[in-house]
């Protein structure tokens, strides 16, 4: 099967799942409703109009974001460190936006995280993880400026993740049970949660990584077989790597601080990739990736809803679920290569 014919099959799939987000939840709606709502902007049953342009499209989209962001910020680090098991929270960004979410809301005194708050709603929650991300993204650039071996960068980037997690444990082990449970709630991971306007705030943050990552896509190809080659064929590694860290820092960065941690999809959607095009090169792996992680997470949306009951799970569990066997895989898929 050629990749033009597997790309239209991937993109159809898209489509469906993404009319299947917006059809299912606890209020039936006929698709015709929803064609005309999404085509009109209105609805003559306003209340079918609320749920579907206020509450469905904007978690349907947060999806596709979260997807494409995820999933191509771990091509990029798997390429980078030249690990199959890299994914967008290597260097230690996600950990840095959990951090700045615990610290507002366990770490600050409760009269003084109640009236930020009321000020700025979910805002400060985002606006925290993101403060959070930056810095973290802040030490890593200072890192790779002086360290040249790839890695030493990585193991430091693991380092400094499992260092922030380990604050982060200490806070949620003095945290009081009720504040204890907002920030459990957030680690689980949300896409209901989020505006129009937070949809386009977060839309223009992963408009900005992906263009970064577009213009990777040839120094991804040289990486991908050594830095040494790399360096020979005139590639400006520091620069480069510099660039990509960015790139994943934007892309995992923001997804994290409008969605919550969300696992395993930055891992495992680049090799769904690699194996259905049976190729290596970023040109095409960076368009796979971009429209599977987007189907994948809104496949995973779907599945949270428990379609036909009223309850939902939270996304990281659903991710988890699909992520983990596909990891175990590649570990041992790799590990039989090695044998022989």
């Amino acid at each position: 099967m050629s990749k033009r014919v597997l790309f239209y099959l991937l993109l159809f799939c898209f489509i469906s799942l993404f009319v299947l987000d917006l059809f299912l939840g606890s209020v039936n709606i006929s698709f015709p409703d929803i064609i005309k709502t999404l085509a009109t902007g209105h609805n003559s049953n306003h209340e079918f109009e609320v749920v579907i342009l206020d509450f469905r499209l904007p978690k349907a989209l947060a999806a596709i974001l979260a997807g494409i962001a995820l999933s191509v910020s771990g091509l990029q680090m798997q390429t980078v460190f030249r690990n199959p098991l890299a994914g967008p929270d290597v260097l230690g960004i996600s950990s840095g936006a959990s951090l700045g979410v615990a610290l507002l809301v366990l770490g600050l005194p409760s009269f003084f995280t109640s009236n930020i708050s009321s000020i700025l709603g979910n805002w400060a929650l985002i606006i925290a993880a993101c403060i959070g991300a930056a810095v973290t993204l802040f030490i890593i650039l200072i890192i790779s400026s002086r360290v040249r071996d790839i890695m030493t960068i990585l193991i430091l980037g693991i380092m400094i993740g499992a260092a922030i997690s380990s604050v982060v444990s200490i806070l949620q082990y003095f945290g009081s049970e009720s504040l204890l449970k907002s920030f459990v709630v957030w680690t689980l991971g949300s896409l209901g949660n989020i505006s129009k306007l937070q949809i386009g705030i977060l839309s223009s943050c992963i408009a900005l990584g992906l263009t970064l990552s577009f213009i990777s896509v040839k120094k991804l190809d040289a990486l991908l077989l050594g830095e040494k080659y790399a360096y020979t064929m005139g590639l400006n590694l520091k620069r480069t790597r510099l660039l990509i860290f960015i790139s994943t820092s934007i892309l995992a960065g923001s997804t994290t601080a409008f969605c919550g941690p969300i696992a395993f999809i930055g891992i495992a959607i680049p090799h769904i990739c690699r194996i259905i095009f049976k190729t290596s090169e970023h040109r095409i792996l960076l368009f796979a990736t971009i429209i599977a992680g987007a189907t994948i997470l809104l496949l995973c949306d779907i599945i949270s809803q428990l379609p036909g009951s009223n309850l939902t799970i939270p996304i990281n569990s659903v991710t988890a679920l699909i992520g983990i066997p596909i990891v175990i895989w590649i570990i041992t898929r790799n590990r039989k290569q090695n044998q022989w």
